[in-house]
C-alpha cells in the first residue's frame, strides 16, 4: 500500500475517518514507534511491548511507563518530587 508524504503512517484508513481524527493517530503512533532513550543504558533502544510496558533491546531491561511513551510528564513530575523528598531525609 502506497503511502504520502502526507498521510504517513494513517494511509492504512483510506478516505475513513476524517482528516483531524487521522492526524492525531499519527502524531501519537509516530511518537510511540519511534527509538527512545533507555533510563538504565542511555542508549536509544526501548520499544513498546504492549500497552504501558517498554523494554530496551540493548540492555534487556523491563520497565512499565506511558501507553504510548516512555515517560510521561505526570511521571517525570513523581520521580522528581520522590527524589526532592528522599534526598532531603
Amino acid at each position: 500500500m502506497a503511502r504520502t508524504k502526507k498521510v504517513g503512517i494513517t494511509g492504512r484508513f483510506g478516505a475513513r475517518y476524517g482528516r483531524k481524527a487521522k492526524r492525531s493517530v499519527k502524531s501519537v503512533e509516530e511518537s510511540m514507534k519511534k527509538n527512545h532513550v533507555c533510563p538504565q543504558c542511555d542508549r536509544p533502544g526501548v520499544k513498546r511491548v504492549s500497552a504501558g510496558i517498554w523494554k530496551c533491546r540493548k540492555c534487556g531491561a523491563v520497565f512499565t511507563g506511558g501507553a504510548y511513551l516512555p515517560s510521561t510528564p505526570m511521571g517525570r513530575t513523581a520521580t522528581r518530587n520522590i527524589k526532592r523528598i528522599v534526598g532531603g531525609l
